[in-house]
């Protein structure tokens, strides 16, 4: 499979995923009114209603600031977009698939319904994470593979030394 069809193909599984999740939680239960699900000791399902970026960073309550949220959401998918049709690495189109999906995701949420569902809650003991969805898992998962794909791409570019040359 080709880069570029293995980022479109992970963005779409990953706009698909994180839209039925949200749906099938938000519209196909009664999460809202009996929350939190225990999953396991560490893990449950609730509802947070998140109007800002990631881990509930710039919160905006007002349409403007709504509508700037889409606007970036959808600026960075093209323009992450353009850059995954051009990779030539399939890791690095993969990640950023991966992205892109998560970012059309949580900007459905936006335009639909003013703010992002999120509904993952992990924690430890005393220890909590930030409540998110599969939208930011994937980004997050995204991000990463950003970074193995510059670390593996910094290593085929250093010259290999000659162990001719070397003796």
């Amino acid at each position: 499979m080709r880069a570029p069809t293995l980022g479109l193909g992970a963005a779409l599984v990953t706009l698909v995923l994180d839209q039925a999740s949200k749906l099938g939680l938000y519209l196909g239960t009664d999460l809202v009114l009996t929350q939190p699900w225990r999953i396991n000791a560490y893990a449950d399902f609730l509802v947070v209603w998140n109007h800002g970026i990631s881990y509930g960073l710039f919160q905006q309550r007002g349409d403007l600031g709504r509508w700037l949220l889409v606007g970036l959401s959808l600026a960075a998918a093209i323009g992450l977009s353009v850059w995954m049709l051009r990779a030539s690495s399939r890791l690095l189109a993969l990640a950023l698939g991966l992205i892109v999906g998560g970012a059309l995701g949580n900007a459905v949420d936006r335009i639909a319904y003013g703010a992002v569902f999120d509904f993952v809650h992990l924690h430890v003991g005393d220890w909590s994470w930030y409540v998110f969805n599969v939208a930011d898992a994937a980004i997050v998962a995204g991000v990463v593979g950003l970074v193995l794909d510059a670390a593996t791409e910094r290593r085929r570019a250093e010259p290999q030394a000659d162990p001719q040359r070397e003796a």
